[in-house]
């Protein structure tokens, strides 16, 4: 905790402020009005996905526990984001102080790590249902499942606070610095730090490869029993469903790891600001978006839970 208040107690008033997206008026209005929709549409598909599985007893599983909590963790992911980002579209720029700068990074690293060890726990709780079906319910009990959710923001927790009070007791030239991105994201900020940052840089290598390569390794190699499990089975309705629950899931972790490995796990000498700004936008507004989408249209179980609730409004509407 030390560490952290460093962040607080720079010495002199340094402040941020983020690139523009569009000096043109017309491109500003239209950017805030795509990106608010996009907004809407992840706080609203994200939080029909935590109402469904709160309120349907044939949903209270641990696929769809970790589903809820991923859509939760969306919410609060993209909400640490975008009001902020939307703030600054139109006029002039609008300074961050560097505490400001230093919480969200804090959050934005915190939730977003989170999202990658929850989407490996995802893939564990797959291979369990798949590979030991008779199993299942002595395995993934509801003690082990909320310890794991519980693990994976404990960790994501401690290694984003190392991380962002090591890039915050950097010295930062001059009071004004312009981030150019739309976040306080660790590449951008630790960009525009007047000293040797080589350190920096290997500890963000490092906790790169915790987030990232650890858990993606541990969702192939619980895929490739899965896989085996699945051909294994000897009727194509079973084959089909089995592929069916998974495909959904591959899906959204190659979009996750394959983006968030872009920004963090390239050597910074074949990087440009300009892409990590743009692939940032994809795991900022596609991935969240697509979550429940892609869960809702490939998955009966939740599209049925959908349907009966919105024909019960109605009926219930009516009368």
């Amino acid at each position: 905790m030390f560490a952290w208040a460093s962040v607080l107690n720079q010495s002199g008033p340094t402040e941020f402020v983020f690139r523009v997206f569009t000096p043109v008026p017309e491109f500003q209005a239209l950017l805030f009005l795509l990106f608010l929709l996009l907004y809407l549409m992840i706080l609203c598909g994200n939080m029909a996905i935590i109402w469904v599985v709160c309120t349907h007893s044939s949903l209270r599983t641990p696929m769809y526990f970790f589903l809820s909590n991923l859509s939760f963790l969306e919410i609060c992911y993209t909400s640490v984001v975008v009001p902020l980002m939307l703030s600054n579209i139109f006029g002039a720029q609008k300074p961050i102080p560097l505490a400001g700068c230093g919480a969200q990074m804090f959050f934005f690293v915190t939730l977003g790590s989170t999202d990658c060890f929850l989407l490996a726990v995802m893939a564990y709780d797959r291979y369990v249902a798949i590979c030991h079906p008779l199993h299942y319910t002595l395995i993934m009990t509801q003690k082990l499942c909320v310890q794991m959710v519980v693990g994976s923001l404990g960790l994501a927790l401690f290694l984003s606070l190392q991380l962002t009070a090591l890039i915050f007791t950097l010295p930062f030239c001059g009071r004004r610095r312009e981030i150019n991105h739309f976040l306080c994201d660790v590449p951008p900020v630790l960009r525009l730090a007047c000293a040797d940052i080589h350190v920096h840089q290997a500890v963000l290598y490092v906790v790169g490869i915790l987030v990232l390569t650890v858990p993606f390794v541990l969702i192939c190699v619980s895929y490739v029993f899965i896989t085996l499990a699945i051909l294994r089975i000897r009727s194509a309705e079973g084959r089909k469903r089995a592929f069916s629950t998974c495909s959904s899931h591959l899906t959204v972790v190659l979009l996750q790891y394959g983006c968030c490995s872009l920004v963090y796990l390239r050597p910074r000498s074949s990087t440009s600001e300009d892409e990590d700004r743009q692939i940032a936008l994809v795991y900022t507004f596609v991935t969240p978006l697509l979550n429940p989408l892609i869960y809702t249209l490939r998955n009966k179980d939740v599209k049925g839970a959908l349907k009966n609730a919105i024909s019960l409004k109605a009926t219930s509407d009516a009368h």
